[in-house]
This record gives C-alpha cells, sequence and structure tokens, in this order.
C-alpha cells in the first residue's frame, strides 16, 4: 500500500532516472490532461510531499497521487512493460528511461508556480527536510475526533495511512478510538517519524523489525490471529471521519487501553 514511505522512494528512483535529462516521450492517458505535451522540455526534478509525486517538467508540474494501487515503473527506452497497456496513465520518457505510470488514480499538469495550491493544505510532512514536529502536534492535539482519523487526516500530518494509524497505535497502547486530544501527540508522532524515516530506506517495510512475509505488521492484516506480544484475538473495524471515508482497524484488546 503506497504511504509516504512508497512516495519517497518512488520520487529518488524517478529524479535518479530523469532529473537533468530532455522528455523525448510524453503521454497522459486522462481526459484532462490528455492534449499536454512536454516533450523537449527538461526534467528538473521529481519531489514527495506526503502521499502526492510532483515531477517538474520545463515550467511545469506533473502531479500524481498513487491511491491503494498505484506504481511508477522504470524501463529502459524500448523496454517491453510487464503490465497490461490498458492499466497505463502515464508516460514520462527520455533518452535514458521511460518512466510508466500504472494505475495512478490521479495525474493533472498544474504550472510550478501554482504547486501549492494543490499541496499546500497539506500538515508537516515527516520526511521532508522542513518538518516541523511542534506543529504536527499541534494540529493533531487539537483535532477531537479519534486518534485514527485524526492520524490518516493529511491536514494534521502528510504520509501516514491506514497501516502506518493501526500499527503505531499499538506500539503505543492506545486504541483507535480514542480522541485525539487525549494523546500524547509529541510521542506518537516521535514514533511515527523514527519509524517511517527507517521504512524509507528498505524495500520492504516492517514494524516489527522482522522483513519476512508475514512477519512485518504487529496487528494491521491480523484479524482473528495471536497477538504476538499476549496471545489475544486481533480485533479489526471500521472507522471514519464519515460513512464514505471509513477504513478498517486493527488493534489488540490487551494491549492497547
Amino acid at each position: 500500500m503506497p504511504e509516504g514511505d512508497t512516495v519517497f522512494r518512488t520520487a529518488h528512483r524517478l529524479n535518479t532516472a530523469l532529473a537533468g535529462h530532455t522528455v523525448t516521450r510524453f503521454d497522459l492517458r486522462v481526459p484532462q490532461a490528455a492534449t499536454v505535451d512536454l516533450t523537449h522540455e527538461t526534467v528538473h526534478r521529481v519531489v514527495p510531499r506526503g502521499k502526492h509525486l510532483l515531477m517538474r517538467v520545463g515550467d511545469r508540474t506533473v502531479h500524481s497521487h498513487l491511491r491503494m494501487d498505484g506504481a511508477w515503473l522504470l524501463y529502459r527506452p524500448g523496454e517491453r512493460w510487464r503490465h497490461p497497456a490498458f492499466k497505463v496513465r502515464a508516460i514520462v520518457g527520455t533518452a535514458e528511461a521511460e518512466a510508466v505510470g500504472v494505475d495512478i488514480a490521479e495525474v493533472s499538469v498544474i504550472a510550478t508556480r501554482d504547486e501549492q495550491d494543490l499541496v499546500g493544505y497539506l500538515g508537516p510532512d515527516p520526511l521532508a527536510d522542513d518538518w516541523d514536529a511542534a506543529e504536527a502536534a499541534r494540529r493533531l492535539s487539537a483535532d477531537q475526533r479519534s486518534i485514527h482519523v485524526a492520524l490518516l487526516d493529511q491536514r494534521n500530518v502528510a504520509g501516514f495511512g491506514n497501516e502506518y494509524a493501526a500499527e503505531l497505535l499499538f506500539l503505543r497502547g492506545i486504541l483507535p478510538e480514542t480522541p485525539a486530544c487525549e494523546v500524547d501527540a509529541p510521542a506518537l508522532l516521535d514514533l511515527g517519524v523514527r519509524t517511517i524515516r527507517a521504512n524509507r530506506d528498505r524495500a520492504d517495510r516492517t514494524f516489527t523489525g522482522n522483513a519476512r512475509r508475514g512477519f512485518t505488521d504487529w496487528v494491521y492484516g491480523r484479524a482473528q490471529r495471536p497477538c504476538r506480544r499476549c496471545g489475544t484475538l486481533i480485533r479489526t473495524g471500521s472507522i471514519g471521519a464519515d460513512p464514505t471515508r471509513e477504513r478498517i482497524t486493527f488493534w489488540c484488546p490487551n494491549c492497547q487501553r
């Protein structure tokens, strides 16, 4: 599941492959941007912002959001794709590499000077150089909703998704429905920052320290399985800011009180 660490690694790979090179192939397969042509422009930089990816080309920015299943894959020019062509939403190629966006939920093009109009609402990003821990804690502590919902609200802090919320709350011993204003926000965010920064540099995300398949999570995706700490069966339920945005969460009723 793409969260802030996945987007960070994706941006790094794309930046390494494309930055400084001239676009030789450009194709956005979404109606609102299908006529945009940035061939002959230079890719300046590819940067992450929370779960958003910003590819700066010429004086414009190609914005994308991976959502649940999206990915940017790199190929050599002319190399056969390892996925069906109908899944492709974007192609940005140079003489050296070809970036292919697959199953990307959102793709748009804006003037680079207007990036803040698109991502300016986001809260502090724990993977950004300008991470502001105090501001993130202030936003989280002021939220009256459940801590699970508050953590997922990108206006509070940018980059954490459903898996991070479930795992961080387990590690801190906090029930998902606890009001955010009652939680030790600085301590929770400190753990979150250390965890996402560690995962940023790993090929496979882990919260337990064990990267083996099936052993990376404490509670996420483990409904009705024994807690790795106490053996109590993991519970699951739905929680969200409103009925249209409910997410499945997981917790241990013994370790989280």
